[in-house]
């Protein structure tokens, strides 16, 4: 049996326990220091109780390790790992290979995608390290991971579906710490990529303007999964640790229902946690944070992959503008708006502008602030395209208790000799029976219906009964008390320890130490030349109308990105490996 795992992220404890309810078959949550998200820490005390809740359905949680350490905070990292290991952490993610050198406790390594792992040699030497999953660049198409999963296939290799994207390879960003001082391989991004450019050419011409030229969309997989399956992918990994609770919720469930569909006719895999969640909302990834989407190199490169208007969520798209009148904005939609709900349409410059609607009246929407209450502010005008960037129905919904996960489960109770003996069995492999002595006492009425429901009341476990089996040669009489305190003694979880492989670590020097910035401060597959009709691998007309904006000639490198401080980086364009590298 070939099993899967659905990843998903969390921020915080209560990020993690809805994660576990909501479908997850591992969570990722980050360590109390030296995670790659500064603002996401966590102490070993909550990673414990998250530990103990995801265990009940055997669902694994990774801590992430993953910076790269001065040589003063080696000892540090070391004894962190220790704590979380006693806390019951079953993994660790991580990206420099100085921890390799330290005595760690016995539990299995992640390569971080950070570690850029783009080729089978990256994996093959990872996996010759001791690392037993592997996070592969985002970056890598479907054919270039069956190319990895063939050449190392007892290596489990994960690729994330959802989420954020960054615009250079992972690891292999410098701008932040640049520009502000703040290492993204230190978990300090200041998001350098979601800032708005100014490009020129050799000559000093501006070609766009004010644009967030690097600024990505958001990955979207969903679709893909089987076809990521087939290409060896057994760990999906969702994004966002830095997501809130209704994001964390609402895409792990989606993606739970999606693979569930696959697996129920691919037999030969198998999800590798247990428990079934059911949910109180329909799972709708368009309600989620999202800059549009893309499927991301996942099919070789597209022309789609790029969101210059703004670097924020749009949300979902709820229909048009029909008038515009003095205090309220008349929409064309099918959608239900509510009294909070935010709001957001493109102005004439292409920037996007947004409002807060004060009250709703069916389609007649009144913001916060009145259309007239100055004449420098953007107004919506008729015909413009609306979205819903905070949706406050929806918020209030996800914010309640939206999913519950349980184990199936079954009982048999039987008569024996001396009294009775109970025995329980669920689909976590679980199965106890237990022999009491009872006396054989004759019912007056059929008890049957009875046993059952008492045995079924599983309460605050995490089992769901979903039969009661009675074997009896007479119709015994056992007490609604006795049968209680018979299912709690059956049902008590035993403290189980898990046996952990060795790992052996090797004496080996980090790759390069944090405080290194080189020339090339980006290496990016995606390419502003390609997304703006300007490859010169490809031909493209002069003039031709290309994302929206009418291009006049061809542009003369070298190319420049300028902030707004007048800032400038360099464009280099590797054509042969299909690059673009941004330099200081």
């Amino acid at each position: 049996m070939r099993y899967t795992e659905l990843l998903s992220p969390a921020r915080n404890l209560e990020c993690g326990i809805a994660a576990v309810d909501h479908g997850a078959d591992a969570v990722y949550i980050g360590a109390p220091r030296f995670g790659a998200r500064a603002a996401a820490g966590n102490s070993v005390e909550d990673i414990q109780r998250l530990c103990d809740y995801a265990h009940q359905f055997g669902v694994k949680i990774y801590a992430t390790l993953n910076t790269l350490l001065r040589p003063e905070e080696l000892e540090q990292a070391r004894l962190i790992a220790w704590d979380l290991y006693h806390a019951g952490v079953d993994a660790f993610i991580t990206q420099d290979e100085a921890l390799l050198r330290l005595a760690l406790p016995p539990v299995p390594l992640h390569a971080s995608t950070q570690m850029d792992n783009r080729t089978k040699e990256d994996v093959a030497r990872l996996k010759k390290l001791g690392f037993n999953q592997i996070v592969l660049a985002r970056e890598l198409s479907l054919e270039q991971i069956k190319e990895i999963h063939e050449t190392v296939p007892d290596v489990t290799l994960e690729a994330f579906v959802h989420g954020a994207l960054c615009v250079s390879y992972s690891g292999r960003c410098y701008a932040s710490e640049y520009c502000f001082n703040r290492s993204a391989n230190r978990g300090e991004c200041a998001q350098f990529c979601r800032l708005p450019f100014t490009l020129e050419d050799a000559n000093g011409n501006t070609l766009i303007k004010d644009k967030y030229l690097l600024s990505l969309k958001d990955m979207n997989r969903i679709s893909h999964l089987e076809k990521m399956l087939d290409a060896g992918v057994r760990s999906f990994k969702i994004e966002g640790r830095l997501k809130d609770i209704a994001y964390v919720k609402n895409v792990t469930a989606a993606y739970r229902q999606a693979l569930d569909d696959i697996l129920k006719r691919r037999p030969e895999f198998a999800r590798s946690s247990y428990g079934t969640s059911t949910y109180t909302f329909q799972p709708d990834l368009s309600r989620s944070f999202s800059r549009g989407y893309t499927d991301y190199f996942l099919f070789g490169r597209t022309n789609d992959l790029a969101s210059p208007d703004t670097p924020k969520s749009r949300g979902r798209e709820v229909g048009h503008v029909k008038e515009v009148r003095r205090d309220c904005i008349i929409v064309s939609s099918t959608e239900t708006f509510s009294n909070g709900d935010g709001l957001c349409f493109l102005d004439e410059e292409g920037k996007l502008q947004g409002f807060r609607v004060n009250r709703a009246e069916g389609n007649h929407l009144y913001p916060a602030d009145p259309l007239q209450s100055s004449p420098y502010r953007a107004r919506p005008k008729k015909g413009d395209l609306l979205w819903r960037s905070f949706d406050k129905g929806w918020e209030d919904l996800m914010s309640g208790k939206t999913a519950e996960r349980r184990i199936s489960a079954r009982f048999l109770l039987e008569e024996t000799e001396q009294g009775f003996r109970l025995t329980f069995t669920a689909e976590d492999g679980t199965n106890r029976s237990e022999e009491f002595v009872q006396e054989h006492q004759l019912a007056r009425t059929d008890q049957t219906g009875s046993t059952k429901e008492v045995l079924s009341k599983l309460g605050d476990t995490p089992y769901q009964c979903k039969e009661v089996s009675v074997n009896f040669s007479q119709p015994w009489f056992i007490p609604r008390s006795v049968l209680a305190e018979w299912r709690r003694k059956v049902i008590e979880k035993e403290e189980q320890t898990n046996a952990k492989e060795d790992f052996k670590p090797q004496s080996l020097k980090p790759d390069f130490q944090p405080s290194t910035i080189p020339n090339q401060l980006m290496t990016c597959r995606f390419c502003l030349r390609h997304a703006w009709g300007q490859c010169k691998k490809e031909k493209t007309a002069a003039n031709e109308m290309v994302n929206g904006k009418w291009l006049d000639g061809k542009w003369q490198d070298p190319l420049y990105l300028v902030l707004g401080d007048g800032r400038r980086f360099r464009l280099e364009f590797d054509c042969k490996r299909c690059e673009m590298l941004v330099l200081r």
